[in-house]
């Protein structure tokens, strides 16, 4: 399989030396559910040929009405370890460190050189953690906030944490950062939407939104790495 033409609608798009920047770049997706995942996928398929996926949980059914890994045919397997399949399956020339983990304090995470990381998971505690540690590291990162709940794509913005509205994790986040005295400005994907009255325990989801929501993210880094520093 040539390398060359696997991506060669892609790099058309773009010049030659700001493109071999974004593919020659390291990018780290943290947390493959509906959004992740797909961010993962729009990643690969636009030629990054280095990416550190990290997630600790198992696929579940109630996964396969939004996550591109979820199946009835992968069910209580690992998200960390499907994906890096299906990375293969799109371009087994692409390097794939797998931490099948959880991210949290004990996580080896940040051993790894990182050029871009995205943050997708949902855990306020550990959230918290890994933006705190990008911006002591000094490792550009964009961190999805909440997609669950909403329903208008159209509503979905990458703004600073500081804009958010109508979002529950990152007020959670918002009031996280004030307590501990960081005061960081930084890049997140949010909904403006105001969640829907769902009173089930899980968290409802509609894929059109988790989706754009992924796509959007993964469009920002792309074009957050192709750009001169």
């Amino acid at each position: 399989m040539s390398q060359n033409k696997l991506f060669l609608r892609t790099s058309k798009m773009f010049n030659e030396e700001s493109y071999n920047r974004f593919v020659n770049s390291t990018v780290c997706v943290v947390g493959l559910g509906g959004v992740g995942g797909i961010c993962c996928e729009v990643l690969v398929r636009s030629g990054l040929e280095n990416i550190i996926i990290c997630d600790f949980d198992k696929v579940d059914i109630t996964n396969c009405n939004r996550q591109i890994i979820a199946t009835s045919n992968n069910i209580g397997n690992f998200k960390a370890l499907e994906m890096e399949k299906r990375i293969k399956e799109i371009n087994p020339n692409c390097n794939v460190i797998v931490l099948n983990e959880k991210f949290d304090s004990n996580s080896k995470l940040f051993s790894f050189k990182i050029d871009y990381l995205v943050d997708c998971i949902d855990d306020v505690s550990n959230k918290f953690l890994l933006i705190k540690s990008c911006y002591e590291n000094n490792i550009p990162f964009i961190s999805s906030m909440g997609t669950a709940k909403k329903l208008d794509l159209k509503k979905l913005n990458i703004i600073d944490i500081n804009q958010t509205t109508y979002d529950p994790l990152a007020k959670a986040i918002r009031y996280k950062l004030k307590t501990n005295n960081l005061k960081i400005k930084f890049k997140c994907l949010c909904s403006t939407e105001q969640p829907l009255d769902v009173k089930e325990d899980y968290l409802a989801s509609y894929m059109p939104v988790t989706s754009t929501a992924g796509i959007m993210i993964a469009d920002y880094v792309i074009k957050e790495l192709i750009k001169e520093n």
